[in-house]
């Protein structure tokens, strides 16, 4: 998925601020975002967040066998992974140019500059050395990942260590945290990244830009120094021409940002070995909020209960008494009911009464009509069945004081003519 470009109101408004020393989220040209280093439970795990840029660093180590050319020298080795979570622009699966190069640059910076003393991570000369792994995951992405990876790298790499190892003949026993110390990490020095972006063809520079920043920027330039002001690694991209006067400019603020930087490393450091030592919370429950659910806490509120029976007194008094009895429902209608009172439901009403009296018409009818066919059954009564498909037919003799005959209908030809009579005498509904 492709990030969204910004439109040509963004780009300009962006650039118009820029000009006049101005930038999104109020800092001046060379200032830095707030930085924040939490540790986890484990040596070697740490989170740095940088303004909203989150990076998450875990350094592991294991025994290998050594380099050919170097026997006697250990292994280090860096793993930048760029995410989905941290911008939807970033795809999985693949190596993009960005991530290519910020592991390329993660090495110059920490690798390269010699930083670790990878002799001591010797064991057995040509047979079995440490690796040291580093993996960094950039939890979210809002401009500049390398200073953020740098700071979170080289505080994990301070802040592990690695197990005890015992040499009895050819055999090579790795001894648990709880039947020997861990050994920290020989460090020399601590580089660190500080970024450089400029705008307008080198005419305006801004320190630790953001993400939009880095969207209308036409160069970038990362200089990697300790605190000693040794340049460990400069690189410049964007294909922009900078002078020699510029590159000392930036030289001189990477220094003074290096220092800070390096303090409040040296700061988070010892106040976790002190939590550590005292046994209070460290790593990141120290760093939960205590407003949080997750914290299943809740502020005490005072509850006064001095005069409670008084007050509930004088509430009841206050309210009417309910109802002895409920009075019972009232079915108006199939599917409706009323409780209480209230309006009258007519709904479907004088239907029903319609029918009724409908189908008491009929049902005189028919009862003369059986009366009148059972006087008759006493005289002679000739039935005539040719099948059970065939109607029955009853032919009736003259009756005493009438002319004509009568002829009875069959029950399926009296249901029929019931039914038209009832629609006959069905009433107009209003």
């Amino acid at each position: 998925m492709r990030e969204t470009p910004l439109s040509n109101c963004e780009r300009q408004f962006l650039l118009a601020a820029i000009k006049e020393k101005k930038r999104l989220d109020g800092r001046q040209t060379y200032d830095y975002r707030n930085i924040k280093i939490t540790f986890g439970t484990d040596y070697g795990c740490c989170i740095v967040e940088l303004g909203k840029t989150r990076v998450l660093a875990q350094v592991s180590c294991e025994l290998v066998v050594p380099k050919e050319n170097r026997p006697t020298e250990g292994i280090l080795f860096f793993n930048l992974e760029l995410s989905q979570m941290a911008s939807p622009a970033f795809e999985t699966g693949r190596q993009s140019d960005l991530l290519v190069k910020l592991n390329r640059q993660l090495e110059r910076c920490l690798r390269n500059s010699k930083c670790i003393d990878t002799e001591s991570l010797c064991v057995v000369s040509g047979e079995k050395v440490w690796q040291i792994r580093v993996d960094l995951h950039v939890l979210n992405h809002d401009g500049n990942i390398m200073d953020a990876a740098s700071i979170a790298a080289i505080t994990a790499l301070c802040h592990f260590k690695r197990p005890d190892v015992g040499i009895h003949g050819e055999e090579v026993t790795v001894y648990s945290p709880d039947e020997r110390d861990p050994i920290p990490l020989s460090i020399y020095h601590m580089p660190i990244c500080v970024s450089f972006s400029f705008f307008e063809q080198g005419t305006y520079l801004l320190v630790d830009p953001c993400e939009r920043e880095e969207r209308v920027m036409d160069g970038l330039l990362v200089i990697a120094m300790n605190k000693h002001r040794e340049i460990c690694s400069i690189q410049s991209s964007g294909g922009i021409m900078l002078l020699k006067e510029q590159v000392l400019r930036c030289s001189k603020i990477a220094s003074v940002k290096v220092t800070e930087i390096t303090e409040l490393i040296h700061k988070a450091l010892e106040n976790d070995k002190k939590a550590r030592k005292e046994g209070r919370k460290f790593g990141f429950a120290e760093s939960m909020p205590k407003q949080r659910i997750t914290a299943l806490k809740m502020d005490v509120a005072p509850v006064e209960t001095e005069d409670v029976e008084q007050t509930a007194e004088d509430i009841i008094s206050k309210t009417e008494p309910p109802p002895k009895t409920v009075p019972s429902p009232v079915l108006r209608a199939p599917g409706t009911a009323q409780i209480g009172e209230g309006l009258h439901n007519a709904w479907g009403l004088d239907e029903l009464e319609e029918d009724e009296e409908a189908e008491d018409q009929v049902m005189e009818e028919q009862h003369e009509q059986v009366e009148e066919i059972q006087d008759s059954s006493k005289e002679d009564v000739v039935v005539i069945s040719g099948s059970e498909e065939e109607d029955v037919i009853i032919l009736q003799p003259e009756m005493k004081g009438q002319g004509d005959r009568m002829q009875t209908r069959s029950p399926q030809q009296q249901g029929v003519a019931a039914s038209k009579k009832k629609k006959k005498k069905k009433k107009p509904t209003h």
